[in-house]
């Protein structure tokens, strides 16, 4: 076994690489971790997702290609330029909702709202709102984190923010956990 893709990359994922690369943005989740999320997307047929965190659209396009016809993905995120590029090679698929906002203020005025997966790939819902994210799962609901292993793009003192999350979801009731030591670094949690 290797860590080679041997599936199919979804339709706009090379188009959204080479924008994101012209771009600038450095930030994208690498292919390991997107196969991963569709894999996972899978697993919840005719499910609420919820991405926090679009960037550019790269994880988005392996999350729809898990997903059934009767799935619905919400992803969010702050920067018009990135999202720019989602919205220019996903926007025609029925199944998502792009929405242009911050995170913050997202999850206070959906905070009543429920998913099935959610896929936090950016401060809010992660190292900020976590309990306010964690509560929109259902129980069996995923949610799902990467780059919890040092990163070349992390700031300095932030591995010391990602130790501490991750002490933080073990401390929990409420989730049960996986921590992989692969990839960039994946934690997935299972909703009691």
């Amino acid at each position: 076994m290797t860590e080679e893709i041997n599936q199919n990359y979804p339709k706009a994922y090379q188009q959204i690489d080479t924008a994101t690369k012209a771009s600038g943005f450095d930030m994208a989740s690498d292919v390991l971790t997107c196969s991963l999320l569709k894999t996972l997307a899978a697993t919840k047929p005719s499910g609420k997702f919820l991405e926090l965190g679009t960037g550019t659209g790269l994880s988005t396009s392996w999350i729809l290609d898990g997903l059934d016809e009767h799935s619905t993905l919400t992803s969010i995120d702050n920067d018009a330029k990135f999202l720019a590029i989602a919205k220019d090679f996903l926007s025609g698929d029925e199944r998502l909702t792009l929405v242009e906002t911050d995170g913050a203020e997202w999850i206070e005025k959906n905070k009543n709202k429920k998913f099935d997966y959610i896929f936090a790939d950016t401060w809010h819902g992660k190292y900020l709102l976590l309990d306010e994210a964690l509560s929109m799962l259902n129980t069996g609901g995923l949610y799902i984190i990467d780059d919890m292993l040092p990163q070349a793009n992390w700031p300095e003192g932030h591995q010391d923010k990602a130790i501490k999350l991750v002490k933080d979801l073990e401390s929990r009731d409420d989730l049960h956990l996986t921590k992989q030591v692969w990839a960039t670094g994946i934690v997935i949690g299972v909703k009691k």
